[in-house]
């Protein structure tokens, strides 16, 4: 809400939806595993309703942008059997950007953006680079899921992403 009344505000038009809305996001449950340090055994995670998109309507956003309304997307998906998924917001945006292959997919964050092992600002990294830093734990927390994200995002269609901090003007 608070993002679509600032849309609107600064004069543009803005609605708020749901990933159901109009069958925009057609989710799966997510499956994570976890391996016990102790035993080497490999566990899988009960998330309850935590999904990931398997298939975005994209026409749905192509007739608001031909309206020049601006959609403000809740992150929840449709399951198979009709079931609410709450989606990772980046997830979901990555997945939608990929769908309308964007030029480019910008993440904003309320952090400075991707560090180094030394706190220090990547102001660019390479694909190649940055799944090495998620695999050697250098890229942990939230930042996990904006980094994938973009990394599957620009194996499609979509040239460029960015994760900016959002809290500089």
């Amino acid at each position: 809400i608070q993002v679509t009344g600032a849309i609107n505000e600064a004069g543009g038009t803005a609605i708020g939806l749901s990933g159901k809305d109009g069958s925009l996001i057609q989710a799966r449950k997510l499956k994570r595993k976890k391996r016990d340090p102790d035993s080497n055994i490999e566990k899988v995670l009960d998330l309850g309703f935590v999904g990931e998109p398997v298939s975005i309507n994209a026409k749905v956003l192509e007739d608001l942008a031909s309206s020049d309304i601006i959609p403000v997307i809740a992150p929840l998906g449709t399951g198979p059997k009709g079931e609410t998924f709450n989606i990772n917001a980046d997830t979901a945006a990555g997945a939608i950007a990929s769908a309308l292959e964007a030029e480019k997919l910008i993440m904003m964050t309320d952090i400075v953006g991707l560090l180094d092992r030394s706190g220090a600002l990547l102001p660019r990294v390479t694909p190649k680079v940055a799944s090495l830093m998620l695999k050697d734990g250098t890229i942990d927390g939230g930042m996990i899921p904006k980094v994938e994200t973009c990394l599957s995002t620009i194996q499609g269609k979509t040239e460029a992403a960015h994760i900016l901090d959002g809290r500089v003007p």
